[in-house]
C-alpha cells in the first residue's frame, strides 16, 4: 500500500498536495505532537570515558589494565587534558584495539554506553574523598596509611613507611604486576604499599605513574592505582539500560487532580524527524525526501494522521480472539532486515497498533507452523505466549538479567566464542564444542578410602538392639518409599565421618550435630576422627583439644562405647556455656564424671591414651585432606560452605544420591546380603587413597591457550619479554616437547606441564613423581618448563633435560630424562663419581646427544622463566602444574606432590572436560597429534568459564513461516541467539530492543520463534514501553558527550489516561526529581506541549541474608548499620525472619557493615561473612559497591558468651535512639528525647499521583486541627512526586509537625505484582516491621482520601487486647449495597466464621507486639503462597490481613473511628471520628466531586493549603479551585504555627 500512494504522490504537484492535506486538517484542529521523554541519570557526576575504559580492561585481565595505562603514560597528555571527549574516545579505541579483539572492542564500547564501569570509577572517588585534602590537590601517594599531594614527599614517605601498616589492599584494586606483587610473599619482608589517586592522562599521573611502576619492577614497592578526579564534571552520569511503561489507566473512577500545570518549558521535540514507520499506510520518510519543500506540510499532515490513528478504540471478543496470531503474522510480512525492528514497534505500541492488526489477515502456513512447533515446545514446559531467550544456547531470564548482567556474559562468551574460532573451529562445530554439557551433576564425586584407625564409630547399625526392628535384608532398598526419605535398614549402608577439632567452633557444632544423628536413630553409621596438636611434648594439662581426645579415648577404651566418649566431650560443652574451652575444664569434668581415674596417666606424658589423637594427624597426611572441619559420606567430602546454614539437607542429599548407586548394585546382584559394604564402597573407582584438597580446589588461574604465536617468537628472550601472556603461552606451547607412556600419535586427552627448577631436588622430585605417574597412564602426555632459580648457575640438569626432549625420540628421551631427574643419580653427577656417559640409553647418539648440550645456550631457560612470571606469577625457583590449562600452584616449598597426586590431577582433568572434548575433536577428524594440542587448548578454554551452566537448544518442527532468521558473517566468531516470544506480550517489548542492539553490537546469529496465543478474550498488552539503550556513546557537533540517550514516546493516544512506572534493575532505587506533571495520570489533550520527567537514580541495593551460628535462624530484628570510619551509620536496616533477608542502600563506594550500637552490638558479635570485599586477615566487613549489578552478602552472627538466654527484642529493654531510617530520611522535626517518644502520634500514609498528593496533604492538615499532641508523619518514598516531596518541608515548617520518608525496595525472592495499584497495596501491609525503627512503637495508618475529625491520640491510646493490629470493620447499615458485600457469602463467609470483614482504610499497629510474634513474617509467607494465583488477593492490603485473621488476630475497632458513604448509613455519619472517601461501585461518583459534597470542611483545608503553596511558589492555584469561595477564606488566617510551640 505504502508504494502505490507513493507513487500517487508523486504524480501530484505541490499544489495539489497542499490541497489534499488542507482537507484533512478539517478533522482535527490541534495535531502538534506533544512527546513524552523519561531520562534518567546517576546521583553522582559523570565520570572519565577513558577511566571507564581502563576498568573495561582490568574486567578483562590485570595485564590488558596496565597495558592501557602504560600506553595513556607514554601518549602526550594534552590528548587527555583539552582536547574534546570525541577526540578523548578516539584515543581510548586505538589503544584498547592494540589489546582487545574487534568483538571485545565492540563490548567495550557497549559498556561505555551503559556506562557501566562508572560506579567503579565513582568507588575509587569515594575512598580518595575520605582522606583530609587540601581544596587544589591533584594528585594523591599514599603509602603505608600516610597521604600526601606533594609527589616530591614520595622518598620521604617510603623512608618513613617502615614504622606505619600497609594500605589494605582489595580484590578490585589495580596492582602492578611486578616482583613485589607475587602470590607467596609469606616469607619475605612485607613492602610498602603505595597507592596512587590520579586521573589516567593527567600531567600528574604521567609524572608519577613510570617512577612507581619501576620501584614495583625492582621489587621495592607494591603499587597499587586507584582513580582520582581531579575536575568533577558538572553534569551527572546519563544511563540506560532501562525500561519505562506507561501503561493505560482505568477510568472508571477518575482519580486525576484537574489543577494545571504550570510549567515554562519549551518543546524540543516539535521539529522531531520523520521515521521510517508507516502511518496509515503512508511513508513519511520517504515522502519527505522526495519533498524537501513541503517538510513543514508533510509533518502537519503525519500529526494529523497520527492523531486520527493513535487514539484508542473499543473492540469486540471476536476480533481479539486473533490478534497475537495477527500481530505474528504482520512481523513475518515484514522485509528480512526489518523483522526485529516491526516486532518492536508493534509490541512496544500494541495499544495503538492493535487497530489495524485485526485487518491483518492469518495465513494457514503460519499458523500451522506455529501450532506444531507449539505442541513441540510443550514437551519442555514451553506453553503458547511463554518466551524465553537463549544466547549462545545459556538461558537468559530477561526478568532476572539485567542489561549489565546480560553484557558479562556476553563478554565471557566472546572468549569462549573468539577462543574456538581462532583454534579453527566453525559454524556447527563451533555450535558442537559450545553445547558440550560439561556440569558434573551426574559425575560420580571422588572419595578417599577410610577404613582407618582413626575413625572411632558411634554406632553399629546390624548388631546393636535399638535397630533390630527395621528391615535387615538390604533387599528392602528396592521398595518403593517416598522421594526425599531416607531408607531405614538394619544395615551399614552409609558411613558419616566427622573430622574435627573439637574446640574449634565450627568443631563443636558439627559433633553437637553428630550426636543428635546419633541419638534419634538417623540411618547412617557415625564416625568420628580428631585433629588436634600432634606434638608429642603438647600433652592433655597444655592443650584442651588434646585433653578432649585424651578423654574421650579413655572413654571409648575403657567402656567400649566411642558414643559415651562423645557424651563426655558434649558435657563439657555444656558446662563451658559458650566460653572458651580450657585444658583445665575439660580435666576438672573428667574429674567429677571419673574422680578415681590418674589423671596425669590420661592427660600426661604417658601415650597410653594418644593412639587416636597419632592416627587422626596420620589419616590426614596419608588422605591429603586439608581445611577442618571435613564430613564424609562414604569417602565423599561434602562442601564444607555448607555446613552452617544447611548441614543436614547437605547430608540427606549426599545419601540419597549414593542411594541410587547402591540400588542399582542391589538390582544387579553385585551387592547381597553377605556383601560387606563398606568393603564394597571403598573398593569402587571413584575412591583414592589420596584426596589432596589443594588439587580438588578450583585453579584460581586458567592459562588462554587460544593464542596463535609461533614458537620462533619466543627463542629470544627480549622479545619474549614484550609479549602479552597469551602471545607467550602460546610460543611457548607450540615449541613444546612431550613424554608419553608410548611412543604413538594416539589423542591424548590430558597434557600436564611441570614448572619446576630442576637445579633444586624439589623440583626434581615432583618431576620424577610426574614421570612415575605418567609410565601407568596412557591418557597423558607430560611437558616440563624450567623455571631455574638462578641464570647466573651452569644449569646443567636443566640444560640437559631441554636438550633430550628437543633432539631425542620420545621413548629414549623419556628414559634419560626420568635418570636425570633422579636425585641420586644428580648426586653422583656433582660429587663426580657419574658422567652423562654413565646415564646414556641404549639406542641413543651419545656423541650427538653431547655437543647438542654443549652448544645449548641458557635462552630457552629465560624464556621459560618469563613465561612462569608473566603468565603464572610463579617467582624463579618455584613450582606449578598446569593441567589441560589450569594451574596449580605455586607449591609452597614443603608441599610435596605424590603420585596418587598426579592421579587425581589426571583423573579431575579427564572428568571436568578432557574425555568429552577429546572425542569431539577425534569426531571432526583432525590429525592425532593435532587432536592433542586441541584437546588441550578447548579444554582449556570451556573449563575456565566459573558457571557451568547448562546449554540448551530449541526443539521445533519448522521455522520456514513462523521464525525470523537473521544470519550472521561465518568468517568472524558470531554469537548465537535462540528465542521463543509472543509478540503480544511484555516480554516482547523488552527482548526485541535488547536483540536489536546486540545486532548492532556483534555478529549475531539470531532465530526468533513467534509464539502467539489462541483465542484472546482481552487486550494481551495493555501499556506503551520503550527500552533505553544505545550500542555507542553519540557526541554533539562539538564533540562533547551528549546528554545520553532518553525515552521518547511518539503518537500517543490523547485522550487516553496513562501512568508512568519506572522498569530498573533489580538492585535500582530510582525516584522522580523533576517533573510538574502528575506521572501517574497523564492526559495528553490537556498537556500543551509535551510532558518530560527526570529521574534520578538514588541508591543501588546491598542485599544479605543473615543466620545466627548456633542454631542457623535468623535473628529478626538485629540491626546492621552502613557507614565509612567517618560516618559508620549512614544507613541501617533492620533483618527479617524471613530467610535472614535484609537491604541496605548505598551508592558507588566502600562501605563498611557494622552492628548497629544498642541492643544488637550488646547481645551479637559478627562470626564470619560470605561474598564481600573485606581484605584478607582484616576483621571489617567491607563491601564494595562498584557496579550497576545487586550485591548479596551473607553474614554469620553469634551471641556473646554472657548473652546466650538474652532476647534482641525484649519489651522491657527495647532500644533507643536516632534512626537513620531503612530509606533516605528527610525529616522536618529535630531529634527526639527519650522521654518524648511515646508522647508522638505517629501517622503513617502512601499516596500516588496528585489528586491522592491533594487529598494527603488535605489528611494530615485535619489530624493536625484536630490533636494537640506531637505529630511526626511517615510516609512512603517510593510513590512520591517531586512536588510533594519539595512542598513538604514547607509545609512541615508552617503546620508544626515533623515527618519523615521511609523507602524499601519490593525483595526479588517476594512474588513481585506487576500493578502500580497493587504494589502499593502491598507496601501497606508486607514490610510494616522492618518500614520503621524499632523505637516506634506503634503507627496509625490513614488513607490518604480520609478526613479526621477527631483527637486519633485516643485511637493512639486504644487498648488492641493483645492483637498485634486493630482495624474498622466495613459498614453494613446501608442496605442498597448489599449486594456488593462479597464477604458476606461464599469463600470469605466460610473463612471468617461469624468474624467482620475489615477495611484497610484506617488500622493501628502495635509494632512492639508485632514484631514479637513475627507478624510481618507471617504474612509475607501467606501472601507468598496465595499471590501464586493470579485471581487472589483481589483488594490485597485487605485481603491478606483478613485471610490471616485466624493466625494474626485483628482488634475490631469502633464503628465510629471509619465512616464511608457507600457503606455507611447516612445517619452513622454524626458520630464519625474519620470519613473515607471510598469508591461507590454504583454511582461511580469522581472522588474530587464526593469529597466536596461529603466532607463540607474539606474545601476550608483544600483552600488554606493553596494559599500556602501560591505563597510559596508564586502561583494562582487558588484560583483554579472547583468550588466557590469557601467562608473562610474571608476571614482572618488561623494561627496555624502555634504546634511548634510543643
Amino acid at each position: 500500500m505504502a508504494a502505490s500512494i507513493e507513487r500517487a504522490f508523486k504524480m501530484f504537484t505541490p499544489v495539489s498536495l497542499w490541497v489534499i492535506m488542507l482537507l484533512s486538517f478539517v478533522a482535527v484542529v490541534d495535531s502538534k505532537q506533544k512527546p513524552i521523554n523519561i531520562a534518567l541519570s546517576g546521583k553522582w557526576m559523570s565520570t572519565p570515558i577513558l577511566s571507564e575504559a581502563s576498568e573495561f580492561l582490568a574486567k578483562e585481565s590485570n595485564e590488558n589494565f596496565w597495558n592501557f595505562v602504560e600506553r595513556i603514560a607514554g601518549h602526550d597528555a594534552q590528548v587527555f587534558t583539552s582536547a574534546s571527549d570525541e577526540s578523548k574516545y578516539k584515543a581510548v579505541q586505538k589503544f584498547a584495539a592494540e589489546l582487545l579483539s574487534p568483538l571485545q572492542l565492540s563490548l567495550m564500547k557497549f559498556s561505555l554506553s551503559l556506562r557501566a564501569f562508572s560506579p567503579a570509577v565513582q568507588m575509587s572517588q569515594q575512598l580518595v574523598e575520605q582522606l583530609d585534602l587540601p581544596p587544589d590537590c591533584a594528585v594523591v601517594i599514599e603509602v603505608n596509611g600516610k597521604h600526601s599531594c606533594n609527589s616530591d614527599e614520595l622518598s620521604d614517605l617510603l623512608t618513613s613507611s617502615e614504622s606505619r601498616q600497609p594500605n589494605a589492599l582489595y580484590t578490585f584494586d589495580h596492582v602492578y604486576p611486578g616482583l613485589g606483587s607475587g602470590t607467596d610473599v609469606s616469607n619475605e619482608q612485607q613492602l610498602p604499599v603505595v597507592v596512587l589517586y590520579a586521573q589516567l592522562g593527567s600531567r600528574e599521573f604521567q609524572k608519577l605513574h613510570p617512577a612507581l611502576a619501576k620501584k614495583a619492577q625492582q621489587g621495592d614497592i607494591i603499587y597499587c592505582l586507584r582513580h582520582f578526579l581531579q575536575e568533577k564534571s558538572e553534569t551527572r552520569v546519563p544511563l540506560s539500560g532501562y525500561g519505562v511503561e506507561l501503561a493505560i489507566k482505568s477510568t472508571e473512577y477518575k482519580a486525576k487532580d484537574d489543577t494545571k500545570v504550570e510549567d515554562g518549558k519549551k518543546n524540543d521535540d516539535d521539529e522531531e524527524d520523520f521515521t521510517s514507520e508507516d502511518i496509515e499506510g503512508i511513508n513519511f520518510s520517504t515522502l519527505s525526501e522526495l519533498h524537501p519543500e513541503l517538510k513543514k506540510e508533510l509533518r502537519e499532515f503525519r500529526n494529523n494522521l497520527t492523531n486520527a490513528a493513535t487514539e484508542l478504540t473499543a473492540f469486540k471478543v471476536w476480533q481479539l480472539q486473533d490478534l497475537s496470531f495477527q500481530a505474528g503474522q504482520k512481523v513475518m510480512s515484514a522485509p528480512v532486515e526489518d523483522s526485529l525492528q516491526y516486532l518492536r514497534d508493534i509490541s512496544q505500541n500494541f495499544p495503538t497498533q492493535a487497530r489495524t492488526l485485526v485487518r491483518e489477515t492469518v495465513s494457514p502456513e503460519f499458523k500451522k507452523e506455529v501450532q506444531k512447533n507449539q505442541a513441540r515446545f510443550q514437551y519442555s514446559g514451553i506453553g503458547p505466549g511463554d518466551s524465553l531467550l537463549y544466547l549462545n544456547g545459556l538461558a537468559m531470564d530477561l526478568e532476572i538479567y539485567d542489561i549489565f548482567t546480560l553484557l558479562d556474559v556476553m563478554s565471557s562468551e566472546a572468549k569462549l566464542t573468539e577462543g574456538l574460532h581462532s583454534l579453527g573451529f566453525k559454524g556447527e562445530d563451533l555450535q558442537s564444542l559450545l553445547q558440550m554439557d560439561l556440569s558434573q551433576e551426574n559425575e560420580e564425586k571422588y572419595a578417599v578410602d577410610i577404613r582407618h584407625s582413626a575413625i572411632q564409630y558411634l554406632n553399629n547399625l546390624e548388631t546393636e538392639r535399638k535397630y533390630h526392628n527395621w528391615p535387615g535384608s538390604i533387599q528392602d532398598l528396592l521398595r518403593p518409599a517416598f522421594p526425599g526419605m531416607l531408607r531405614h535398614l538394619a544395615k551399614n549402608m552409609f558411613h558419616l565421618v566427622f573430622i574435627v577439632d573439637p574446640v574449634d567452633t565450627k568443631g563443636k557444632n558439627l559433633l553437637k550435630m553428630a550426636e543428635a544423628f546419633q541419638v534419634h536413630k538417623a540411618p547412617l553409621r557415625i564416625g568420628l576422627a580428631f585433629v588436634v596438636d600432634s606434638a608429642k611434648e603438647t600433652t592433655g594439662f597444655t592443650d584442651a583439644g588434646v585433653a578432649l581426645v585424651r578423654a574421650f579415648t579413655f572413654i571409648t577404651n575403657e567402656q567400649n562405647s566411642a558414643a559415651k566418649g562423645l557424651s563426655f566431650i558434649t558435657d563439657v560443652y555444656e558446662k563451658t556455656s559458650g566460653s572458651e574451652i580450657t585444658a583445665d575444664a575439660v580435666i576438672t569434668e573428667f574429674s567429677l564424671q571419673y574422680p578415681d581415674e590418674d589423671k596425669d596417666m590420661v592427660f600426661g606424658t604417658n601415650d597410653d591414651y594418644d593412639d587416636l589423637r597419632k592416627a587422626g594427624a596420620n589419616f590426614i597426611s596419608q588422605t591429603g585432606l586439608v581445611g577442618m572441619p571435613q564430613v564424609l559420606v562414604n569417602g565423599v567430602p561434602l562442601d564444607q560452605s555448607q555446613f552452617e546454614d544447611s548441614f543436614e539437607e547437605v547430608v540427606v542429599m549426599e545419601v540419597l544420591k549414593q542411594t541410587q548407586t547402591l540400588q542399582q548394585a542391589v538390582y544387579k546382584g553385585e551387592v547381597n546380603d553377605n556383601t560387606e559394604l563398606l568393603d564394597w564402597w571403598m573398593e569402587r573407582d571413584n575412591v583414592l587413597p589420596r584426596l589432596n584438597s589443594k588439587i580438588l580446589a578450583t585453579p584460581k588461574l586458567r592459562l588462554d591457550m587460544t593464542g596463535v604465536t609461533t614458537s620462533t617468537s619466543v627463542k629470544n628472550p627480549v622479545v619474549a619479554s614484550e609479549l602479552s601472556s597469551k602471545d607467550l603461552t602460546a610460543g611457548i606451547l607450540d615449541g613444546m616437547h612431550y613424554l608419553t607412556k608410548k611412543e604413538d600419535s594416539s589423542v591424548r586427552p590430558v597434557t600436564m606441564l611441570v614448572v619446576c627448577d630442576l637445579e633444586s631436588p624439589a623440583g626434581r622430585e615432583l618431576t620424577y613423581m610426574a614421570i612415575k605417574h605418567l609410565k601407568t597412564s596412557s591418557s597423558l602426555r607430560l611437558g616440563i618448563i624450567m623455571n631455574t632459580g638462578s641464570m647466573t648457575e651452569d644449569n646443567i640438569i636443566s640444560r640437559a633435560v631441554h636438550v633430550a626432549l628437543t633432539t631425542l625420540p620420545a621413548k629414549l628421551a623419556l628414559s634419560l630424562v626420568t635418570k636425570l631427574v633422579k636425585e641420586e643419580n644428580v648426586e653422583a653427577l656433582r660429587a663426580g663419581t657419574k658422567t652423562l656417559q654413565d646415564l646414556e640409553v641404549h639406542g641413543m647418539d651419545m656423541d650427538a646427544y653431547t655437543a647438542a648440550l654443549n652448544a645449548q645456550s641458557k635462552d630457552f631457560l629465560q624464556v621459560q622463566q618469563i613465561f612462569a612470571s608473566k603468565a603464572l606469577s610463579v617467582r624463579p625457583g618455584q613450582s606449578a602444574i598446569i593441567t589441560n590449562g589450569g594451574v596449580l600452584g605455586p607449591l609452597v616449598q614443603e608441599e610435596q606432590l605424590t603420585v596418587e597426586d598426579f592421579n587425581l590431577l589426571e583423573r579431575l582433568a579427564l572428568q571436568q572436560a578432557g574425555d568429552k572434548v577429546a572425542k569431539k575433536i577425534s569426531a571432526t577428524g583432525v590429525s592425532d597429534e593435532k587432536a592433542s594440542d586441541l584437546t588441550m587448548k578447548v579444554s582449556a578454554l570451556l573449563t575456565s568459564q566459573t558457571k557451568k551452566d547448562r546449554r540448551h537448544k530449541i526443539e521445533f518442527t519448522s521455522d520456514k513461516h513462523s521464525a525470523i532468521k537473521l544470519p550472521a558473517d561465518t568468517n568472524i566468531p558470531a554469537f548465537t541467539v535462540d528465542a521463543i516470544v509472543d509478540p503480544t506480550s511484555r516480554e516482547a517489548q523488552k527482548m526485541a530492543a535488547i536483540l536489536m542492539v546486540l545486532r548492532q553490537i556483534a555478529n549475531v546469529e539470531m532465530r526468533i520463534f513467534l509464539n502467539p496465543r489462541e483465542k484472546l478474550s482481552e487486550m494481551p498488552v495493555k501499556s506503551f514501553y520503550r527500552y533505553v539503550l544505545e550500542p555507542e556513546v553519540t557526541f554533539d557537533s562539538n564533540g562533547m558527550l551528549t546528554s545520553g540517550p532518553t525515552a521518547k514516546f511518539l503518537d500517543m493516544p490523547q485522550k487516553s489516561l496513562l501512568t508512568l512506572n519506572m522498569d530498573t534493575p533489580e538492585s535500582w532505587l530510582v525516584e522522580a526529581v523533576t517533573s510538574p506533571y502528575d506521572l501517574d495520570n497523564i492526559l495528553l489533550e490537556e498537556v500543551e506541549r509535551s510532558v518530560s520527567a527526570d529521574f534520578e537514580l538514588e541508591y543501588i541495593l546491598i542485599e544479605g541474608h543473615c543466620y545466627d551460628s548456633s542454631n542457623s535462624q535468623p535473628p529478626r530484628g538485629l540491626q546492621f548499620v552502613l557507614g565509612t570510619n567517618s560516618t559508620p551509620a549512614m544507613v541501617d536496616t533492620i533483618v527479617m525472619a524471613n530467610l535472614g533477608y535484609f537491604q541496605l542502600k548505598a551508592y558507588p563506594g566502600l562501605w563498611q557493615l557494622r552492628l548497629r550500637d544498642g541492643r544488637s552490638e550488646e547481645i551479637y558479635n559478627i562470626e564470619s561473612h560470605e561474598y564481600t570485599d573485606s581484605p584478607t586477615a582484616s576483621t571489617d566487613v567491607m563491601v564494595a559497591v562498584n557496579s550497576f549489578k545487586s550485591k548479596i552478602i551473607r553474614v554469620k552472627v553469634s551471641k556473646k558468651p554472657d548473652k546466650q538466654g538474652v532476647s534482641l527484642l525484649q519489651e522491657e529493654e527495647e532500644e533507643q535512639g536516632l534512626w537513620d531510617s531503612i530509606s533516605s530520611t528527610i525529616t522536618g522535626g529535630t531529634a527526639k528525647k527519650e522521654e518524648d517518644k511515646d508522647k508522638t502520634l505517629n501517622i503513617f500514609s502512601v499516596a500516588s499521583g496528585h489528586l491522592y498528593e491533594r487529598f494527603l496533604r488535605i489528611m494530615m492538615v485535619s489530624v493536625l486541627k484536630n490533636t494537640q499532641s506531637k505529630v511526626k508523619f511517615w510516609f512512603l518514598k517510593n510513590y512520591l512526586s517531586p512536588t510533594f516531596k519539595d512542598f513538604i518541608p514547607y509545609m512541615a515548617q508552617e503546620y508544626g509537625f515533623e515527618y519523615e520518608l521511609v523507602q524499601y525496595k519490593w525483595p526479588r525472592w517476594l512474588n513481585q505484582q506487576k500493578e502500580k495499584q497493587r504494589i502499593i497495596w502491598g507496601y501497606k501491609i508486607l514490610f510494616l516491621d522492618v518500614l520503621f525503627p524499632l523505637d516506634v512503637k506503634k503507627f496509625i495508618f490513614v488513607d490518604a482520601d480520609q478526613i479526621v475529625r477527631a483527637n486519633l491520640q485516643e485511637l493512639y491510646d486504644l487498648d488492641l487486647g493483645g492483637a498485634p493490629y486493630g482495624y474498622t470493620p466495613f459498614c453494613d447499615s446501608r442496605k442498597e449495597m448489599d449486594g456488593f458485600r462479597f464477604w458476606n457469602s461464599g469463600y470469605w463467609k466460610s473463612h471468617l466464621a461469624g468474624r467482620k470483614y475489615h477495611i484497610s482504610a484506617l488500622y493501628v499497629v502495635d509494632l512492639k507486639k508485632f514484631r514479637r510474634i513475627a507478624a510481618g513474617d507471617r504474612l509475607r509467607g501467606q501472601y507468598q503462597g496465595l499471590s501464586q494465583d493470579p485471581n487472589s488477593l483481589s483488594n490485597l492490603d485487605q485481603d491478606l490481613p483478613n485471610n490471616m485473621i485466624h493466625q494474626v488476630a485483628i482488634k475490631s475497632l469502633p464503628q465510629e473511628w471509619l465512616y464511608c458513604e457507600t457503606w455507611c448509613s447516612e445517619d452513622t455519619k454524626p458520630q464519625a471520628k474519620t470519613i473515607d472517601l471510598c469508591n461507590n461501585p454504583l454511582t461511580k461518583e469522581p472522588k474530587l466531586q464526593a469529597a466536596m459534597r461529603i466532607v463540607p470542611e474539606w474545601k476550608d483545608y483544600d483552600y488554606e493549603i493553596k494559599v500556602l503553596w501560591d505563597e510559596i511558589y508564586g502561583t494562582d492555584t487558588k484560583s483554579q479551585r472547583e468550588y466557590d469561595l469557601p467562608e473562610s477564606a474571608t476571614k482572618s488566617k488561623p494561627d496555624t504555627r502555634k504546634k511548634t510551640e510543643l
